[in-house]
């Protein structure tokens, strides 16, 4: 008897002693990523889970693809793509040359790929994508299916060198946007998309279920491009992407995101080149974009629809990229509502007249939402028209946007950072009294050109360390 105490005994001490040096370890490596938050960033990249299909091909012209750019192949990508997930998956080629379809939708374990001279032709006619459960601009809704949509998938991916073409243009689904450099000043007349936008996130402000916001016909709110909504282990590689309704590439809800070596050409409006929406883990590599709107923009929901899903984006690197036309480069919000951190930016480039901001976090009193832990290194500028880091507590491009949801904005590090033409300030931050920004440090940074230092307003603990603005050593501001 006392022996089998004294078993039990041990074997508790031992758990007791292996829970202990747990704790003690993942202590330790808190510390470390707390002193040097790019050690964090490495345990991220390697734990991203990695797509992997099985050695079987599905040509499409198997199907009845018929590659002239005209015949709308809608059922032989369905086809394809149906054969190759039923049998346990693989590979869905697009041979070279063009063709022309509405929706493709993605299942678990499908690798939509495409040759070198494959093109994809979207139908710009709205029938041709049927209603599904999306997102438009941060509030979840029932509208037209994306172009390339795969919801609850896991292992799924578009890989590459082929182009996804939209085809929109100021004829087509530009002119829904309502702005005018998109219809009426050429005799086409702009339709009610914000109107609608309005509608929508009046039903999200009264907790109409989702089920029950349906839009679509008439109502004119553009379909994303690619959307992958609540899908697991995803890949897109290689592949172009020109003339976008609207958002280009939308992981919504989703874990477990590479994004390798894609270049993003579309000029549209609210042609965002990547838009990571309540989504983790998520690596972002050697991609171009050049864009009508941000070039990257982190997002996490808008306004109440952002308050009830609740579920932040974080854990999303920036490797080796490079940004031409943009509103910004890298760019978090404005839909924001359940928050952002651990983002991690480093080795891009930057460089455009039509480059707007470098950097850019953009919130208001009615989105609210907590951003903090950004850090951004080895970043070459040529080019920003504003400035070099925006901060802004006061969007409002829809408008009056003050409500009772003070956001937060906190731990944004630049460093080694250098700047060609710094455009209007160097760092335009704008706080609240009762929630200022804090905690900005720029260290090895050099900007020149630049109209101004910078603009601050409710601003706490901002850090110039070994910084040169116009040749001129900054010195730290005391509070």
């Amino acid at each position: 008897m006392i022996s089998n105490k004294l078993r039990v005994f041990k074997s508790v001490s031992m758990i007791s002693a292996l829970a202990l040096m747990v704790f003690s370890c993942a202590e330790k490596k808190s510390s470390v990523s707390e002193s040097d938050p790019w050690k964090q960033k490495e345990l991220i990249v390697k734990s991203i889970s990695k797509t992997n299909f099985p050695n079987k091909i599905y040509s499409i012209n198997d199907f009845g693809a018929v590659a002239d750019g005209k015949t709308l192949n809608t059922l032989a990508f369905e086809k394809a793509v149906k054969a190759c997930a039923e049998n346990g998956g693989g590979q869905v080629l697009v041979p070279n040359g063009k063709y022309l379809t509405g929706a493709i939708h993605l299942e678990s374990n499908v690798n939509l790929h495409l040759a070198d001279n494959a093109e994809i032709l979207f139908s710009i006619n709205p029938k041709d994508y049927p209603i599904v459960h999306t997102s438009f601009e941060g509030t979840e809704l029932m509208n037209y299916s994306p172009l390339i949509y795969a919801k609850n998938k896991t292992n799924v991916a578009i890989t590459g060198k082929g182009t996804l073409n939209g085809q929109a243009d100021r004829t087509n689904w530009w002119i829904w946007s309502g702005g005018k450099d998109y219809g009426w000043k050429k005799g086409i007349p702009s339709q009610n998309d914000p109107q609608n936008r309005e509608v929508l996130v009046e039903m999200a402000e009264k907790n109409v279920p989702v089920a029950e916001r349906v839009f679509g016909d008439g109502r004119y709110l553009r379909p994303n491009f690619i959307e992958f909504f609540e899908c697991n282990t995803v890949l897109v590689k290689d592949i172009t992407v020109i003339n976008a309704p609207f958002w280009i590439l939308h992981p919504l809800k989703s874990n477990n995101i590479i994004i390798d070596g894609v270049t993003v050409n579309s000029h549209g409006p609210n042609n965002d080149g990547c838009d990571p929406e309540y989504s983790q883990n998520i690596l972002i590599k050697n991609c171009t974009f050049n864009t009508g709107d941000d070039c990257i923009a982190i997002k996490a929901g808008r306004d109440a629809d952002g308050r009830r899903v609740a579920i932040p984006s974080k854990n999303i690197i920036v490797q080796n990229c490079k940004m031409i036309d943009g509103h910004g480069g890298v760019v978090i919000g404005s839909e924001i509502s359940a928050g952002v951190n651990n983002v991690f930016v480093e080795d891009c480039v930057m460089d455009s007249p039509n480059l707007d901001r470098a950097i850019r976090i953009k919130t208001n009193s009615k989105r609210g939402g907590i951003i903090e832990n950004v850090f951004v290194r080895n970043l070459e500028v040529g080019t920003v028209k504003e400035c070099v880091l925006k901060l802004n507590m006061f969007y409002n491009v829809y408008g009056s946007q003050t409500g009772n949801f003070i956001p937060t904005i906190r731990n944004i590090s630049l460093e080694n950072v250098k700047v060609k033409n710094g455009g209007k300030y160097s760092v335009w931050a704008e706080g609240y009294k009762e929630s200022p920004v804090e905690n900005i440090t720029l260290k090895n940074v050099v900007i020149q050109k630049v109209d101004s230092i910078y603009l601050l307003k409710n601003v706490k603990n901002i850090k110039f360390i070994n910084t040169y603005i116009n040749e001129k050593k900054v010195e730290s501001i005391k509070n």
